[in-house]
């Protein structure tokens, strides 16, 4: 929302035309905004990997992350998804990259759900096969402070990818937020 939009709000709640409370809706149930807000989160995530960043990569956990999640073998709560991702994020054992494609939220705007790509590369020199590439879906649920943190993630076992695969992963990704995102603000009563 625009720096003009939320001013208008803000003298509307000040004026009592509109409530405050009607303004905490207008910003929190908008799916579309809430989609996006999740897709510039997903990317985040993924750069936290590829920066060898794990203080950042747990600020995107909930407490209560379970991820695996679509396994025999699921790792419960983010102390223990940080020890599991360790020599991920290290970047020592294997190399993640990732990307959504689809992200989708709630009309409530409280749980989304992301979906894309990813590739691993095996740094090794001769590793067979060097890179694999799949799909992955993840649960983001918007904590009590605002920020949308990851529930649930699963994906699947990837399969072995040609050099033309990784330029196409390569090429496939979107920075920006591909949905349409219009405020939606509420009817002023005179």
């Amino acid at each position: 929302m625009s720096r003009a939009t939320w001013f208008v709000l803000l003298l509307a709640v000040s004026s009592g035309t509109i409530s405050s409370g009607a303004l905490a809706m207008a910003h929190s149930n908008n799916p579309n905004r809430a989609a996006c807000e999740v897709w510039l989160r997903e990317m985040a995530f993924a750069k936290s990997v590829q920066r060898h960043d794990a203080a950042a990569f747990a600020t995107f956990l909930a407490g209560d992350a379970v991820f695996d999640a679509n396994t025999d073998k699921p790792t419960h709560g983010a102390r223990a998804v940080r020890q599991h991702w360790a020599a991920i994020i290290a970047g020592k054992t294997v190399r993640l990259d990732w990307y959504p494609q689809h992200v989708v939220a709630a009309a409530d705007s409280a749980l989304a759900y992301s979906s894309g790509v990813y590739l691993f590369e095996n740094p090794e020199t001769h590793a067979k096969p060097r890179y694999l590439t799949g799909h992955f879906s993840t649960t983001w649920r918007r904590d009590g402070d605002d920020v949308w943190r990851v529930a649930f993630d699963g994906g699947d076992e990837g399969r072995p990818a040609s050099d033309t695969q990784v330029k196409a992963f390569r090429a496939g990704r979107r920075n920006e937020c591909p949905m349409v995102t219009v405020a939606e603000l509420p009817t002023i009563r005179h």
